[in-house]
């Protein structure tokens, strides 16, 4: 129970990484708001929470990028939550893999709303009310396709690059009143499929994992980031991606 009596703010928490996390937290004991644009997926997370016996509540939030919508989930969630946010993850985020050639204006401006204005805004609206209360932790979802470039998906490469960036700023900014600020970097990471093999998996060979990973890894290493284990771990990107960046495997 590393996070019991604690609150936090989930963000894309219908699906995939974001899901594994809620569950996660909750099962460490903390009291979590499930945020999304799903009201039927959020309620289905929410009840699964419940039946074993944690505490969840959804909050539907559109995060466009919008100062209004990142400050109206704040808000909403602080109050769902009985009053303060205590942990932040900031993990809603879309992904297009275009070239940059086949990217018009639209999607660009629609993506880096998304994976960089609306956490920008919720942060601004939700660490200062977390350091007022003492202190808190903010965990930030990065990629490793920031650091280890292919030849497609440019501009989500990019935008996951400035939430790495925004990560250290924030840890300066924040850090010395109380909260900690870290980001994961999530190698390919899917949940498992029944029908086989992901094309995905390709893009892990050659690494020591030698396969994809599962939400449930980096809910693990959102756990520790957010709890007081990490408390002398500040503007890290923990990299949580089977050896993808740091490590090249070669076959006999």
């Amino acid at each position: 129970m590393r996070l019991a009596g604690r609150t936090a703010l989930v963000t894309g928490a219908t699906s995939n990484i974001g899901r594994a996390i809620a569950e996660a937290f909750a099962a460490e004991g903390a009291h979590v708001v499930v945020s999304g644009r799903s009201a039927e997926r959020g309620a289905e997370v929410v009840d699964g929470i419940r039946a074993r016996g944690g505490r969840a509540d959804f909050v539907r939030a559109d995060l466009d990028g919008g100062a209004d919508a990142s400050r109206a989930l704040a808000e909403q969630a602080t109050k769902a939550l009985g009053g303060r946010i205590d942990v932040l993850v900031n993990n809603a985020g879309v992904f297009p893999g275009d070239t940059t050639a086949a990217t018009d204006e639209r999607t660009f401006d629609h993506v880096y709303a998304v994976n960089v204005k609306a956490p920008f805004f919720l942060t601004a609206a939700v660490a200062p009310a977390m350091a007022e209360a003492g202190g808190g932790a903010i965990v930030n979802l990065g990629s490793w396709v920031a650091r280890l470039a292919v030849p497609v998906g440019a501009l989500y490469s990019s935008t996951k690059g400035a939430v790495e960036t925004l990560t250290r700023a924030w840890a300066a900014e924040f850090g010395p009143r109380g909260v900690r600020v870290n980001a994961i970097s999530p190698g390919v990471v899917l949940a498992p499929a029944p029908e086989g093999a992901h094309p995905a998996a390709a893009m892990m060979r050659g690494t020591p994992a030698g396969r994809m990973g599962t939400p449930e890894a980096i809910a693990h290493a959102a756990v520790y980031l957010a709890s007081e284990e990490s408390s002398f771990v500040h503007g890290a990107t923990l990299d949580v991606d089977g050896g993808r960046t740091g490590v090249a495997v070669i076959a006999a």
